[in-house]
């Protein structure tokens, strides 16, 4: 086989292009401590190595959700925790009413406390929150949920629940439905004495026992005031119904809150792991790259100078 200059040079050039290739590959995993900048560097390891991140990629997602998930379901409870107060305030009002010593003004007076309540009780059915969306209306979050009238308290929210996402097998409501806080019993709730249901409406209950202590009992008779005790045993039996309702929903909203931060844990956990994982698949063996550029540098100059004295030899100098 005849050795051509031209094939000798070109065959020099080929493996100082090479040399030099290696040389600037492990210079960039040096640089960016990853051994796999790019999925020819490691398919295998390319391939493992996006599922990781399209995971962590939906962890944050998850974690964004998480986050939403708290604060609604904190300003929840803060607004329940403010009802439980009134409502247990109410009762206390209620029982205080029905004392047989009481005259006309001493109830009338528990009336116009009552009428406060009630009004606190509204205002807490109407709350916002931060972004100016009412708690309590279902998916209607721009409009209050609440309104009073000729009637009464009436409820104009959505009828469903709102729902989150928070993990990628769980879905929880935070956001519950007025109607369902401020209008509704538990399933255990406390009959009428006649067996029929308690009235769930407790603004209804609330007008009803403002409006009992606002009317003169004095020189009434009994049929009068039986009628008072009847409406003030029905309001105590009602606040209390309304009263277990609402903490029934405290107690989901905090377990609901509990499981967010267990979610939050293993998620950091996750994270910990998979970052761990990650690193096992993409980064360098730092003492190792830095040897390998070193000698891959050495040998790289090494075949500048041999190309270099090559390139200046003669045939009259090959002869001596």
């Amino acid at each position: 086989m005849r050795l051509s200059t031209n094939l000798i040079f070109s065959l020099q050039m080929q493996s100082i292009s090479k040399s030099q290739s290696a040389w600037l590959a492990s210079g960039m995993q040096v640089s960016t401590g990853k051994r796999v900048t790019k999925p020819s560097d490691d398919p295998i390891a390319a391939s493992q190595a996006l599922n990781i991140l399209q995971t962590q990629t939906k962890d944050a997602q998850y974690a964004m959700a998480q986050s939403f998930a708290g604060q609604s379901l904190s300003n929840e409870e803060n607004a329940l925790g403010n009802v439980s107060d009134n409502l247990q305030s109410a009762l206390t009002h209620i029982i205080y009413g029905t004392t047989g010593t009481l005259n006309d003004d001493d109830r009338a007076v528990i009336a116009t406390q009552l009428q406060n309540i009630r009004d606190q009780l509204v205002n807490l059915a109407n709350t916002q929150d931060s972004n100016g969306r009412y708690i309590f209306a279902g998916y209607k979050t721009q409009q209050p949920p609440f309104v009073s009238g000729d009637d009464g308290v009436t409820y104009q929210g959505g009828d469903q629940a709102i729902t989150q996402q928070v993990d990628a097998q769980r879905t929880m409501t935070i956001g519950h439905p007025g109607d369902s806080v401020f209008m509704s019993h538990t399933g255990n709730a406390i009959p009428e004495p006649d067996g029929s249901a308690s009235e769930t409406n407790v603004f209804t209950l609330l007008d009803e026992a403002i409006t009992a202590l606002k009317t003169p009992q004095g020189g009434q008779g009994d049929e009068a005031l039986k009628q008072f005790e009847e409406t003030m045993g029905k309001v105590n039996r009602g606040l209390h119904n309304s009263l277990n309702n609402v903490l029934s929903v405290r107690s989901e909203i905090g377990t609901q809150l509990a499981e967010l931060d267990t979610l939050g844990d293993q998620r950091q956990n996750r994270q910990v792991i998979l970052s761990d994982q990650l690193s096992q698949l993409t980064d360098i063996d730092i003492t190792e790259s830095i040897s390998r550029y070193v000698m891959q540098q050495t040998a790289l100059q090494a075949s500048y100078k041999t190309f270099s004295q090559i390139t200046q030899l003669s045939l009259f100098q090959l002869n001596r």
